[in-house]
């Protein structure tokens, strides 16, 4: 027979585990280096990495270079109390078709879709060269400060859609009124 005690002390001993297993020695969340449904780059609305989660996917396959910019400028970011996540970063072929077609449904057609989500072949997400920012506080602040990380928004219509667009401290090229643009 168990001791009542023995669930308890499982159960707290489980959640430290969970705890100790998402949090890296800096504080920042991690996540797990394999998981089906983040191969592919998809990232979870209750869980969003930041740019030093480089166990999850959307974030350990972005370009090299962007990587590097977005973690400084996150960096310099959090001393002006402004915290990035990333809602989006590098994502699969596979996840590419699955939003454009979500995107055509949403929108009525594939021209309309277009303007926000871009085919496999033609998306910078799939190549690891694009990343979408949160919260509407760090579009805010990338959008002043990106800039001298290298980072531009290049579409209009996405303020929180970014790419390494100039080398850092240039400037940004003009932005494209929406993904059809270019």
């Amino acid at each position: 027979m168990r001791s009542r005690s023995f669930v308890p002390a499982l159960t707290v001993a489980a959640g430290l585990a969970l705890t100790a297993c998402s949090m890296s020695s800096t504080g920042a969340s991690t996540f797990p280096s394999a998981s089906t449904a983040q191969d592919d780059g998809r990232i979870d609305d209750a869980h969003k990495p930041t740019p030093f989660d480089v166990n999850h996917p959307a974030i350990r396959n972005l370009n090299k270079a962007l990587l590097a910019a977005l973690q400084k400028a996150a960096t310099h970011a959090e001393r002006d109390g402004v915290h990035f996540v990333v809602n989006s970063g590098w994502r699969s072929e596979r996840y590419q078709r699955e939003l454009m077609e979500q995107a055509v449904t949403r929108y009525g057609s594939r021209e309309e879709a277009k303007r926000f989500v871009l085919s496999p072949e033609k998306s910078a997400h799939v190549k690891g060269r694009a990343v979408d920012i949160g919260p509407t506080d760090a579009d805010s602040w990338l959008g002043r400060h990106g800039a001298a990380f290298g980072l531009c928004q290049t579409y209009a219509n996405e303020m929180w859609h970014y790419e390494l667009a100039t080398k850092p401290g240039g400037e940004c090229p003009p932005q494209r009124p929406d993904a059809t643009a270019g």
